[in-house]
């Protein structure tokens, strides 16, 4: 008996683990941490320098469906105080063309944001924040806006949606750059980022945050399963693994593959 006690223990240790061993540029984890609204709108009110945005309502992996066309899943989905429309998208990899996936977003957003019947000027400002790992478009900078503008004069030219880079990957002194230090490591014992920092010691140290965490990797796992997408719900399992979220013997089995053929597919998917 003792032994069987140990041996879960030693389980339950090792996920407590690799659950804190999770950081923010995890889509999956940042999409757990930042569906708390007073979490995204400290990292809102940095990124876009306002000190009084308030966030209505938040939602973590939210999806847009698209009947003709492919659909969408959104890290996180914002709305403010004034019907803004916020979508924070995490991104490691560099082999996406970057520009042209922030336009797909924002053009979901769009079609979903404007109901039958009403004027184009109902349509909400949309923003598309794409935060990466690296320096994707090679700006040197924590934070770049896409400009556009209109005619030889360079007029401004609004439209009502805005693109925004977050780079990680470089230290400008501003505070977002500090900002993405944090978004690097998720230390739960560093406090210096406010309702963030609260945020992450809650998941990462306390029970109601770990169970919170285990609950979201569930329904991840069960929205693949109901819409029949096997290649998804494995691409699902391997990012939790990788986030650290699920151990690779209990990945498998819920792939109902072996560890060692679990491992040999995870080999084979782009990080």
């Amino acid at each position: 008996m003792n032994h069987v006690r140990k041996s879960r223990m030693e389980v339950i240790q090792r996920e407590v683990e690799r659950i804190r061993s999770s950081n923010l540029l995890s889509d999956t984890f940042a999409s757990i941490a930042l569906e708390d609204a007073s979490a995204c709108q400290y990292v809102l009110r940095r990124i876009l320098g306002q000190d009084d945005l308030t966030v209505f309502q938040v939602k973590g992996q939210y999806r847009l469906l698209n009947l003709t066309a492919k659909d969408s899943i959104l890290d996180i989905l914002a709305e403010d105080g004034e019907g803004r429309l916020m979508n924070l998208e995490i991104q490691r990899r560099n082999t996406v063309d970057h520009p042209r996936r922030t336009r797909y977003y924002g053009s979901m957003l769009d079609k979903s944001s404007l109901d039958k019947g009403l004027t184009y000027d109902k349509m909400p400002d949309v923003y598309v924040i794409y935060i990466s790992e690296k320096d994707l478009l090679k700006t040197g900078e924590s934070v770049s806006w896409v400009k556009k503008s209109l005619g030889k004069n360079r007029k401004a030219y609004d439209d009502g949606r805005y693109v925004i880079y977050v780079n990680a990957n470089v230290d400008d002194g501003t505070e977002v750059a500090e900002m993405m230090k944090y978004f690097k490591t998720a230390d739960p014992d560093d406090m210096s980022q406010g309702a963030l920092s609260r945020r992450v010691r809650y998941l990462k140290r306390e029970k109601g945050g770990y169970q919170l965490m285990c609950e979201a990797a569930e329904e991840l796992i069960n929205w693949g399963r109901e819409e029949g997408r096997e290649e998804g719900v494995l691409d699902t399992l391997i990012t939790l693994v990788r986030d650290g979220l699920i151990s690779v013997k209990d990945a498998a089995a819920r792939a109902n593959l072996t560890e060692e053929v679990f491992i040999s597919r995870m080999s084979t998917v782009k990080k």
